[in-house]
């Protein structure tokens, strides 16, 4: 279902502006926001350049349902990943998305690794993620009989959604509340204008302009781009890709691994290379991570890279064989960081202080971006002005 231009550009009869809210990207997060901001501005439309909604991140990711284990207290990935664990839950219940508590372990495989899991659980505590506790290893062996570990970690509130169905009902939402979505609308300008901001879209070989009070920049891998095409220029916001590979594990072993299993991680960038089960019992190893200097996208995953994979899963799945192993996607995160060790926090900002009032960046979001798309949108709610 798509909206042509010319109906979308319809004037705002309560304004100047021919819109209240444009909403830049069709990923989850913009969609969440979308459906959020339409319950109560009626004259909002989604502009999204490809030609149906979660084309990049969004649809190219482990989609777990994250507890908010890791990340800094205090930060908007600690505070946001913990609210949106129960507002997804919720949201799929209530709106039939397929999705699982399934569960997740992190289990430490050597004495350096054990000794890391009071600190993990600790954090994890600290955020909010009260469910978390660690269990013996008769427990962990109750329910995944086929891992190894000497120690582990179990968060029950974890766990996966089925992320296009969570985009569809996104999408069907923002219809209803009778907002719009225009695909295949790539911003090409945005200058700002009295009360508002003057947009310039490129669709096919035409260009159209109009206005808006609201821009909500939920670009994803572009996000960056755009607040510069604006004129908000901080090198703070430059994005940095770093892509994920998967492969999926097959002969029948998907099914000897009931929840998702972690290893204890070891660098800020990456989680590690961790096993993901999905909706339909299939079971993923992944994802790497590697740093993409020239921001090139790529989906095609490096099958030479299949042997990193399997001595990083056996390890705790020693049931595998190489063979088992076959190349599956490839997701590209957008980071704000370089260097694999430091920690970014989500910018999600009302950029009023540099006189751009209601133009709000979303900028570097990443995991727990899925988890957090629907506390994201009530922040982003709560920050206009």
């Amino acid at each position: 279902m798509c909206a042509y231009v010319p109906y979308v550009v319809e004037k705002n009869k309560n304004s100047l502006m021919d819109f209240d809210i444009v909403v830049i990207g069709a990923g989850v997060v913009g969609l969440a926001i979308a459906a959020e901001l339409s319950k109560t501005y009626s004259n909002l439309v989604v502009l999204e350049k490809n030609e149906k909604f979660g084309q990049e991140t969004s649809s190219r990711n482990s989609e777990v349902i994250h507890s908010g284990i890791y990340y800094p207290q205090n930060s908007l990935k600690a505070i946001l990943c913990v609210q949106g664990n129960k507002l997804i839950y919720d949201y799929c219940e209530k709106n039939e998305v397929p999705h699982k508590k399934c569960g997740k372990y992190i289990i430490a495989t050597d004495e350096v690794e054990l000794k890391k899991l009071d600190d993990i659980l600790e954090n994890a505590k600290k955020n909010g993620v009260e469910d978390a506790r660690k269990i013996s290893i008769d427990e962990l062996k109750n329910k995944e009989p086929n891992v190894n570990a000497i120690g582990a970690l179990y968060f029950p509130n974890s766990g996966i959604v089925d992320s296009h169905s969570l985009m569809k009902s996104l999408e069907r939402e923002i219809f209803i509340n009778k907002a719009q979505i225009v695909y295949n609308s790539e911003v090409i300008g945005i200058f700002k204008i009295d009360e508002g901001y003057k947009i310039t879209i490129k669709e096919e070989n035409s260009t159209f302009s109009f206005s808006s009070k609201i821009i909500i920049n939920a670009a994803g891998l572009n996000a960056d781009k755009i607040s510069f095409m604006a004129g908000i220029i901080n090198p703070e916001y430059n994005l940095h890709y770093w892509k994920g590979e998967y492969f999926s594990v097959g002969n029948g072993k998907n099914k000897l691994v009931n929840s998702l299993i972690y290893p204890v991680p070891n660098q800020q960038v990456s989680l590690g290379i961790h096993a993901t089960i999905d909706i339909n019992r299939g079971l993923k190893l992944g994802p790497n991570a590697v740093f993409l200097d020239k921001k090139k996208i790529d989906y095609s995953v490096n099958k030479d890279n299949l042997k990193e994979f399997y001595d990083a899963a056996k390890r705790f799945f020693p049931f595998l064989n190489i063979n088992d192993l076959h190349a599956d996607q490839l997701g590209i995160r957008p980071k704000l960081t370089n260097n694999a060790k430091e920690f970014k926090d989500f910018i999600i900002l009302n950029e009023q202080k540099l006189g751009f009032d209601n133009f709000i960046n979303l900028i570097g979001i990443e995991s727990p971006g899925l988890t957090a798309c629907l506390s994201i949108a009530k922040h982003v709610k709560r920050i206009i002005c």
